[in-house]
């Protein structure tokens, strides 16, 4: 496979803005209604938003043959070695061939520091919640969310470091 993993610039805004479009949409399908989706991905992902990732956490994308096919986002480190790990998205073409796993390695291995890394994962996302099983993550809590007037139930994972 020919891909990078580096940080994401200026220029990658509206893939990294497609790449979430589209992986939502293929994700959520039947768990979040659609205008939902919309409402929270014009809202989360808007290029002030983008900006503000980009100067404020650890936002990395895959470069796949010069195309922007996934990313994730991470929280820089807490005093007590603690990282939220808010997103791993991939365009559904590029699922299950191993780009998820080096995202989520590269992360780990730019965060000098981190003890544990959470995420919070919809339950009714089993091909997430496979993934990060997969990886280590162990739940640790279960949880109902007012999700822009849709209850959503949550699982919350963690996965711990042997730093």
């Amino acid at each position: 496979m020919n891909y990078v993993i580096r940080q994401l610039e200026v220029r990658d805004i509206a893939s990294v803005q497609a790449v979430a479009k589209e992986s939502w949409h293929a994700t959520y399908d039947g768990i979040i209604p659609l205008p939902i989706q919309d409402n929270f991905l014009n809202s989360a992902y808007s290029d002030e938003m983008m900006r503000r990732r980009m100067d404020f956490s650890n936002l990395f994308v895959v470069d796949f043959d010069k195309m922007i096919v996934g990313f994730a986002n991470f929280s820089p480190v807490s005093d007590s070695g603690k990282v939220e790990l808010g997103a791993i998205y991939l365009l559904p073409a590029y699922q299950g061939i191993g780009l998820g796993t080096a995202l989520l390695t590269h992360g780990i291995d730019y965060l000098r520091g981190a003890r544990e890394i959470y995420i919070n994962v919809e339950k009714d996302n089993d091909i997430g919640k496979r993934f990060y099983q997969s990886k280590g993550f162990e739940v640790i809590e279960e949880f109902t969310e007012n999700f822009d007037g849709h209850e959503l139930q949550t699982i919350r994972m963690m996965l711990k470091l042997g730093n």
